[in-house]
């Protein structure tokens, strides 16, 4: 198996300081000292005044949807937010001791000094852009093209899969999608004027004359477009061989000859690579042809630009406001700033998450709790099995292949099973730039030591506090964090039925990412290998396209409808995950008088279980991004879209022929 070392280009200088989310100093709750309790099957959010047999959705979450207005710093507010924020209320309790403490362990002092530096604004304000001024004064400093070229090597990289190989991809665009750039309807046409006047006024608190910043932004939003014209669409680059060209890095050089890639790697920690994957061959074309043909001042104010807006979470409240002004105001519609506390809660998770998250788990994670997700995990992989062995549209020698790479999965539940060690980290309490810079830093090179080394296959990608789960193909394992372990998600105070509707579905979600339309292209340890008969892959592709056919009828928001060319990866684990968790629950209760509760029976308190992970409210703002860029489909086609399709459901329910909830054909590919 490779795992792939990708190095991206974004701009000079941008790397150090990463956006992120920026906020204010606000009012806000008190920290947490314990966990709240809400239960995985709540009465109180469901909608009983509908008939589940026409928008169960509504049913299920009804109630929830009244009660949980989005918040104000919020551009969508679900079960999910919800918890992840009483999880950073939780978290912000550790820090504030943490901060404080006077006797305090190693990893205590760096996750308290990050955040106490975080929240003092008064000293962040009064640097105003200092901590970026030398980086400015270097990209200033450029006036030929040689010394431009000379100096891009600042380039953006971040690790992904026996051996670690360098992938060089895409990057250097400011909104959030290719598409942005290039669609031509009033509202994409609007959106890309508000971008160009936030690169004007960027430049401008960056010191540009006002004339000189209007100039500069029309040329950055140039160079942009080309970028983004070069780049492949999110759905193209759903299938991995399109993102797989092995070249020899003579052969790179030859086709960007303004990167020294040589010297780049050697600055690195890399000399003498020999050979890389490139994702996309022809944005690196078209980025030789900016660097060559483009005018040195507007490729000057771009990296001035990228600097500038990357760093500008980290900076004085102009910069800060302006950042999310766009970002999230306009691309959003998210009204007002996080609390600070929040703001830096979520920067020490995202730059010592594994520091942190020795803090938090000891404090929320039980050994049952880990012992019963487990459990379950075999539970739902038994289930695969079983769905697997009696496919009658798939031959033998695939379901052979298949179940090795089922029984090959590894099963991550909790956290690590090694801390990651932040000796070598310095943090300090009074200079937060530094610590964002020291930590990016701090994280990079362990990106780059990992090259030539073999894959350490305990390692997580997501923090222990992280309110979600994944699957890796390349890894070949799924990964549930302590954080998406608490309830409402798990509750073990509840029976069975809701934890298996819901966390058993997540799991079965995940297991089944190995075998949708992008994972099933790789085989047991991780490589991409076509391990299908021309045949099995016909048949995978006729049961996906009824799904792809059925989600691209939903409309998200406006006249915008699914993209379901790029959910079908998650729709598909949607439904076979939520069949997987089912059977599973129904083999684990098989012989049990199972009574029923509140009204409903085990299989419909299984099936609210199962909605009600995804309660929530959408700004219409962002419901329209992630139209455009995010893999999973609206939170009610992800409920409605699977009950239809699932025969156990309707029966629950009594729901007929000719129902919303029954939907003809009836789709299934797992």
């Amino acid at each position: 198996m490779i795992k792939v070392l990708r190095v991206v280009f974004l701009a000079l200088a941008c790397a150090p300081l990463a956006a992120y989310t920026c906020s204010a100093q606000q009012s806000a709750p008190q920290p947490l000292i314990e966990m709240p309790y809400l239960p995985s099957l709540n009465l109180t959010s469901m909608d009983r005044t509908i008939d589940p047999c026409v928008n169960f959705y509504q049913y299920a979450c009804g109630g929830w949807k009244k009660l949980n207005p989005i918040p104000a710093d919020q551009a969508t507010w679900d079960v999910y937010a919800k918890l992840a924020n009483a999880n950073q209320q939780f978290l912000w309790g550790i820090l504030e001791q943490d901060a404080k403490a006077t006797d305090r362990t190693p990893i205590q002092q760096k996750v308290g000094d990050y955040f106490e530096s975080c929240m003092n604004k008064p000293a962040i304000n009064a640097d105003g852009d200092k901590p970026v001024q030398p980086e400015l004064a270097r990209i200033d400093a450029l006036t030929t093209r040689p010394e431009l070229f000379a100096a891009i090597a600042g380039l953006h990289h971040a690790i992904d899969s026996s051996t670690i190989i360098v992938e060089v991809g895409a990057g250097g665009l400011g909104l959030p999608d290719r598409d942005y750039y290039l669609k031509t309807d009033p509202k994409s046409v609007k959106l890309r004027q508000q971008y160009s006047d936030y690169i004007t006024q960027m430049l401008t608190l960056g010191g540009e004359p006002a004339a000189q910043a209007h100039t500069d932004a029309a040329s950055i939003l140039h160079i942009e477009t080309e970028l983004a014209k070069a780049t492949l669409t999110r759905v193209q680059q759903r299938d991995p061989h399109n993102l797989y060209h092995m070249m020899e890095i003579a052969d790179v050089q030859k086709l960007t000859p303004a990167i020294n890639w040589a010297d780049y790697f050697k600055q690195e920690g890399a000399p003498g690579l020999a050979k890389l994957n490139v994702s996309q061959p022809a944005f690196l074309k078209a980025l030789q042809t900016e660097l060559s043909d483009e005018d040195v001042a507007a490729l000057r104010a771009y990296l001035r630009f990228h600097l500038l807006s990357a760093a500008a979470p980290y900076l004085a409240e102009p910069f800060e406001q302006a950042n999310f002004a766009f970002y999230s105001t306009t691309l959003r519609g998210v009204p007002q700033m996080p609390p600070r506390w929040k703001t830096c809660t979520r920067n020490v998770d995202r730059n010592l998450g594994e520091a942190l998250g020795q803090e938090f788990v000891r404090r929320t994670f039980t050994a049952e709790t880990k012992a019963k997700t487990q459990l379950m995990t075999e539970q739902i992989e038994a289930a695969m099995q079983q769905e697997i062995e009696n496919l009658a549209w798939m031959s033998p020698a695939t379901k052979q292949e298949a179940l090795r790479k089922l029984h090959a999965i590894r099963n991550k539940i909790g956290y690590p099973d090694k801390w990651r060690d932040y000796t070598a980290l310095e943090v300090k309490p009074n200079d937060y730039a530094g610590d964002v810079l020291r930590a990016y830093r701090f994280n990079q090179d362990y990106e780059w030591n990992k090259l030539g080394k073999p894959v350490n296959r305990d390692e997580w990608g997501m923090s222990p506090p992280t309110v979600n789960a994944y699957f890796d193909p390349q890894m070949n394992d799924i990964n549930f964090p302590a954080g998406v372990l608490q309830p409402p998600l798990y509750d073990p105070k509840l029976d069975d039925a809701p934890n298996y509707g819901n966390t058993g579905a997540t799991i079965g979600h995940e297991l089944t990412h190995a075998f949708d339309d992008e994972g099933r292209q790789f085989d047991s340890k991780g490589n991409l290998r076509d391990w299908w008969t021309p045949e099995d892959a016909k048949g995978f592709e006729q049961r996906i396209g009824c799904v792809r056919t059925q989600y691209a009828g939903y409309v998200v928001v406006d006249d915008i409808h699914i993209n379901s060319k790029l959910t079908s990866g998650e729709d598909v684990a949607d439904l076979g995950g939520t069949l997987l968790a089912y059977m599973a629950w129904k083999k684990e209760t098989a012989g049990e008088h199972l009574p029923n509760r509140d009204g409903f029976t085990p299989d419909q308190r299984f099936f609210v279980g199962m909605a009600q992970w995804a309660c929530s409210n959408e700004r219409p703002e962002d419901q329209r991004v992630r139209a455009a860029t995010d893999e999973h489909s609206p939170s009610f086609a992800r409920i409605n879209g699977v009950v239809s399709n699932l025969p156990e459901f309707q029966k629950a329910f009594g729901c007929k022929a000719g129902q919303p909830m029954v939907h003809e054909p009836t789709c299934k590919v797992w």
